[in-house]
Order: C-alpha cells, then sequence, then structure tokens
C-alpha cells in the first residue's frame, strides 16, 4: 500500500454503529517491528474499540519490518518518509489527514508503540471526557524486567499513579505513552498557535520541544480545558535496561520540561509548573547537604550521632515510601523499606536535574535520543 493510498484512506473514517463519537487510533512508530504487534493486539482488545487503529511509521530503517508488522496485525499505515520533527512532525502529517473526516465531538487516541494499554482505557477514558475536559491520559506502569533499575522504575510509577489518585485524577502530564484527545480542542490548539496565542508554531504538536507531551499538556490547560488520569486508564510501558538509557530517557525528559516552562513564561498554568521545579532542586540541594553532613560527621567523630527528632523523622519517610509503593508487591516494598537503594536513585535523578538545568543556562543544542 503507498503512502497515496493510505492517505486517501485516512480521510474516512466510518461511524460506528453504536452511539457516540467516533474514534481513531494514532500510533507514531519508528523501528517498533518488535512491539508495535503488542500494542494493536491491545487496542483491538478493548472493551470499546477504536473505530480505525493507523499505525504512524516514519522514516523506519529496519526493512519495512514496523509497517508490515502493523499491516499485518490489522492496522491501517500512513508509511512516512522525509517527515521532519520527528514523533511531533508524524503526528501533525498524521492529523492533518485525519481531522478533516472527523467532527469536533469524536476523539482521538494517541499511543506509544511500545505500549500496551488496559482493556478498558478507552471506555473509561472517553468517559472521562466531560465538564471541560480537553483530554486523558494514562496512568503508566512499568513492564516485568530490567532486574534492579527495571523494580526502581516501576517504584518510580507507581509512587506517580498514587499521586493522580490523591489528586483526584487530575493530570500533571498527558503522557505520551497513551492519550485520548478531543477533536475539537486539537483543532483549538493549533488554531491557537497559528494567533500567536500559543507558542511551539503551527503544528498540532511542536516539534520545537524534546517533550512534546509536557508541551501539549500546558497548551490544552492555557487554552482552559481540563487534564484528566482516571485509575481505570492503566497503561504498561517499557522500562530502561541501563543507566545509560536511562539518563538520555531522563535528561530529555527534564530539559524538554524546563525549555517547554521558558517557552511558557510564568502564567497562571505555569505557576505550578515552575513551583515543582524550584521544590525539586531545594529537595535535590537538601539532599546534597544530608550527604555531606553525614560525611563530615563520620570523618570527624567516627560515627553518626543518633537524635530520637531525626530518627523518628526518618522512620516517617520510611513509612511513606513503602506505603506509596504498597500496590507494587513485596519486592517494591522491601526494597522502599531497605531505604539505600532508593537513595541512590534519587542521587542519579538530581544529577540529570542539575545538568539539564546547566544545559539550559549554557543554552546547549537539546538533543534527542532514541532509547
Amino acid at each position: 500500500m503507498t503512502l497515496i493510498e493510505t492517505t486517501m484512506q485516512l480521510r474516512t473514517v466510518a461511524r460506528p454503529e453504536r452511539a457516540g463519537p467516533r474514534i481513531v487510533a494514532l500510533i507514531p512508530a519508528r523501528n517498533e517491528g518488535e512491539r508495535i504487534a503488542a500494542a494493536i493486539a491491545g487496542l483491538q482488545a478493548q472493551t470499546r474499540r477504536p473505530d480505525q487503529i493507523i499505525a504512524v511509521t516514519n522514516n523506519c530503517t529496519d526493512q519495512h519490518a514496523t509497517r508490515e508488522t502493523a499491516r499485518d496485525a490489522g492496522a491501517w499505515v500512513l508509511d512516512l518518509h522525509g517527515v521532519e520533527g520527528k514523533k511531533a512532525g508524524a503526528l501533525n502529517y498524521a492529523l492533518d489527514e485525519v481531522l478533516p473526516g472527523l467532527a469536533d465531538r469524536d476523539l482521538v487516541l494517541i499511543q506509544d508503540a511500545d505500549t500496551v494499554l488496559n482493556p478498558g482505557f478507552v471506555e473509561h477514558a472517553a468517559a472521562a471526557m466531560r465538564r471541560k475536559v480537553g483530554a486523558v491520559g494514562g496512568v503508566f506502569y512499568g513492564e516485568d524486567g530490567g532486574g534492579l533499575l527495571g523494580q526502581l522504575q516501576r517504584m518510580e510509577y507507581q509512587r506517580y499513579a498514587w499521586e493522580i489518585g490523591r489528586r483526584g485524577g487530575r493530570a500533571t502530564v498527558l503522557t505520551g505513552t497513551a492519550s485520548l484527545f478531543s477533536v475539537r480542542v486539537l483543532r483549538e490548539v493549533r488554531a491557537a498557535r497559528l494567533d500567536d496565542r500559543l507558542p511551539g508554531g503551527s503544528g498540532y504538536y511542536t516539534i520545537a520541544s524534546l517533550t512534546e507531551d509536557d508541551e501539549i499538556t500546558k497548551a490544552v490547560k492555557t487554552l482552559g480545558y481540563r487534564t484528566m488520569s482516571p485509575a481505570a486508564c492503566m497503561v504498561t510501558t517499557e522500562v530502561m535496561t541501563s543507566l545509560p538509557k536511562l539518563w538520555n530517557q531522563r535528561l530529555r525528559w527534564q530539559r524538554g520540561a524546563l525549555e517547554n516552562l521558558r517557552s511558557y513564561g510564568l502564567t497562571k498554568v505555569t505557576a505550578r509548573y515552575f513551583g515543582q521545579q524550584i521544590m525539586m532542586g531545594l529537595g535535590a540541594l537538601a539532599f546534597a547537604a544530608f550527604l555531606w553532613l553525614t560525611a563530615w560527621q563520620i570523618v570527624l567523630f567516627g560515627a553518626l550521632a543518633v537524635s530520637p527528632f531525626w530518627t523518628s523523622l526518618g522512620l516517617v519517610f520510611v513509612v511513606e515510601k513503602v506505603a506509596s509503593v504498597w500496590r507494587a508487591g513485596w519486592r517494591s516494598r522491601l526494597l522502599a523499606a531497605v531505604l539505600v537503594v532508593e537513595l541512590a536513585y534519587d542521587l542519579f535523578q538530581h544529577a540529570v536535574y542539575f545538568r539539564a538545568l546547566i544545559d539550559l543556562a549554557l543554552r546547549r543544542e537539546e538533543r534527542w535520543t532514541a532509547t
């Protein structure tokens, strides 16, 4: 199937027999021949199946493996070559093809090719599209494997899900793993960019950001819409299996988040995000000071002094760590109780944060590294 034939067919999406909006799923993919079939199978197993599933293969170099695997799995394929802007550029092209055939009330699901959705994801996400909700993101959990590093990431993701639950399902970021958008909101985002009411160029997604999912969250909120992540909208995504891969992933996330804040400036919407970044920095400095004082005390006195107050405070900290990963199972609880391993993981995250700050301050070129 050629690009022209595929493009012509994408413009018309059949009206479902059931009442309600049409739902089109887009799966941007580059060299994902080993994983995209599982992502498509997850969509086909939904209690509310999308009316059309489209794999957007972009600049693949895997001898058509991604394209052919997606087609064999039952998806339409929009095979792109020469499109700039990586994932964001491919999505902009695909949305240009799909949206003319959709009504404002219809919905577009955008999902990563390395992600498998919980069977009820689409049904629950569509049900959450009410009361000025413009988009619904997934609550992501890490897949099995990856050894100790994978376990630490699963614990991190579990805590993120715990925090979302405590906020009543309000999404801080519309995760790129899987998010459902109102067609009306996508059109408004692009119109606002064209009118310079939003930064980021002229597309639905900005190709200027390393973290297009974080940026479009701010765009949707700036237009006055809410973003949600219901607990039932669970997705399983890959974990990084080596420190270099994890470093590259987190540096991209952190640098992208900082760049997006610089693009938007301080507004009513971004004030909370600025506060989060400031608290993250203060927490990293406090942790560094704690390590320095501990080392200084050991060198000076040869032992650590025991303080009832600080010991009690430390126990409260451990209890919170364990409680926040309780649903992740006994391995997570045990690792959280040990504490020292997670402190080393936190130190790694702090190093990423300061490296991103330094790169931003020195205006070093943003680089996207595949993980």
